[in-house]
């Protein structure tokens, strides 16, 4: 079965303004003042991103080819798309595809797979409070194309070889339909792929070839250890039956505004087993957020 055509990793971050400055094509409808305080509060209250007034143009930019697909004239005709029944139920998870864009790498803040491996699975494993529930659980949420999420299969492998009867399985979440079809899809160009250790590669990524030459693809015995689904993190429940032992919540709380931040950690925290880890982005910190973690390494924290 061949390899469907793949683009993910050459989009920019969905809040750079400079990048989207630079790429913008703004022909079309004006997003007049009104226009942008009201699509804002939609994204605000949709998925708890606080878009200041500067956010504009690349606001603009991000949701001009929805309305020339709807056939549309202004940014006020979408927003009053959006606000009917049929524009929430049709309209709204394309609108949400459109603003969160978003690229992660391979193995990207890597000394986080290291302690993953060398200090965080074996301490939970030996966690006396922790539920014993069958095999380690952990959680990428906000996986974006996927990358996170295999890089973390790839590194529980690396560990299961070195301990007969450990399981494991990578549950993956975002709140992107889009991202979440590359991430399923489990194909990525040479440039991305090259960010695995070699010796990783060669085991877990197939190399594409004949006018597949320049692509990889994820090992099927990885992707089966990997579950992917749509998930907002804005959400009050997290809807899983599985207590997490390890989350990755990498480089998403930036763009979250304060009370959701302070949710979402609540959240974390009811969901995951005693002792069990939090990896955030090397730019976040729980500090002053919540008294339910505590650090034992920088962008490492532990379920109090």
């Amino acid at each position: 079965m061949p390899w469907p055509a793949h683009r993910y990793g050459t989009e920019v971050n969905p809040m750079s303004d400079a990048a989207s400055a630079e790429h913008a094509n703004t022909e079309g409808p004006v997003m007049t003042e009104s226009d942008f305080v009201m699509l804002s509060g939609i994204i605000r209250s949709e998925c708890g991103i606080h878009l200041t007034p500067v956010k504009k143009v690349m606001l603009t930019v991000r949701l001009i080819k929805r309305i020339k697909t709807l056939g549309l004239s202004s940014f006020a005709q979408y927003v009053r798309y959006l606000q009917s029944r049929t524009g929430r139920e049709e309209e709204l998870t394309h609108m949400i595809d459109a603003v969160s864009t978003n690229k992660t790498d391979f193995f990207r803040e890597s000394g986080h797979f290291d302690y993953l491996a060398r200090v965080a699975v074996s301490t939970v494993e030996k966690e006396p409070a922790r539920c014993r529930h069958q095999g380690l659980n952990v959680w990428s949420a906000g996986c974006a194309g996927g990358e996170e999420a295999y890089t973390i299969a790839m590194v529980l492998s690396e560990y299961k070889k070195r301990k007969p009867g450990f399981t494991f399985k990578v549950f993956a979440t975002d709140i992107s339909t889009r991202a979440l079809t590359e991430a399923v899809r489990a194909v990525y160009p040479a440039h991305i792929s090259e960010k695995i250790p070699a010796a990783l590669r060669r085991t877990y990524m197939l190399r594409g070839k004949g006018r597949l030459e320049g692509y990889y693809r994820v090992a099927p015995e990885l992707r089966s250890r990997v579950a992917f689904k749509r998930h907002n993190l804005s959400d009050r429940e997290f809807g899983f039956r599985e207590r997490m032992d390890v989350v990755f919540c990498r480089n998403v709380i930036i763009y979250l505004e304060r009370k959701v931040q302070e949710a979402l950690f609540d959240n974390f925290h009811k969901t995951m087993s005693p002792g069990g880890y939090l990896f955030v982005g090397h730019s976040e910190t729980l500090d002053g957020l919540t008294d339910k973690f505590v650090r034992v390494a920088p962008t490492i924290y532990r379920r109090s």
